[in-house]
């Protein structure tokens, strides 16, 4: 493992434990960014399953036009999760980032899951 990665999951690590002490029972939205797409998950860790996703791959958010690298598309996305995690009765939840900074595409997410329903 190169030292990037090894300070990549470090940062992660120190999130996700972070995030435990604060949950209180609160499933976690979880996010993945990559250089081509970014993705969103509201999974129940306490049962271990996921309750809601949303990506930028899916054929819906494609037609529209958003390639999944832009701030539009991470806005769709955090749109999308939201109505899905509302639907399934989740309200509030808990923000994982995933080591990645609080800015730009995560950004984004983050509000349009809020405007969208979703508590954190």
């Amino acid at each position: 493992m190169s030292k990037l990665n090894v300070t990549n999951a470090r940062r992660k690590t120190r999130v996700r434990i972070a995030l435990r002490r604060t949950a209180n029972g609160r499933p976690r939205l979880s996010i993945f960014r990559s250089s081509k797409h970014i993705y969103a998950q509201v999974i129940d860790d306490l049962k271990g399953e996921t309750l809601a996703s949303a990506s930028s791959l899916e054929k819906t958010l494609r037609e529209a036009g958003n390639t999944g690298a832009n701030i539009d598309a991470a806005k769709a996305v955090g749109k999308l999760v939201a109505e899905r995690a509302v639907k399934q009765g989740v309200k509030e939840v808990v923000f994982d980032r995933g080591g990645y900074l609080y800015h730009g595409r995560v950004k984004a997410l983050a509000d349009a899951a809020r405007e969208g329903g979703l508590s954190f």
